[in-house]
């Protein structure tokens, strides 16, 4: 099973909220996930995130690989494989 950590879309139209999620490849943007271990609100002058830390690098060690904008999210929180 294929793992990757993305962004899934909440909130209301015109108004996209993301929760960083921990899924498996093959399922939905917005299906079933593995576990949250984030957010990420674009709306805000900056963009303002919070990431667990702890889970992220958990996942990191066990394989699971991030989508390019996580990447971007990881590298500004100062996490890295």
């Amino acid at each position: 099973m294929a793992v990757k950590i993305r962004l899934r879309r909440m909130g209301q139209k015109k108004a996209p909220f993301y929760r960083i999620v921990v899924a498996d490849s093959r399922t939905s943007r917005d299906g079933k996930s593995i576990e949250e271990i984030g957010t990420y609100d674009p709306n805000k002058n900056p963009s303002e995130f919070k990431v667990n830390e702890e889970l992220a690098k958990k996942w990191l060690a066990q394989g699971a690989q991030p989508t390019e904008v996580v990447a971007k999210i990881f590298k500004a929180a100062g996490i890295e494989k």
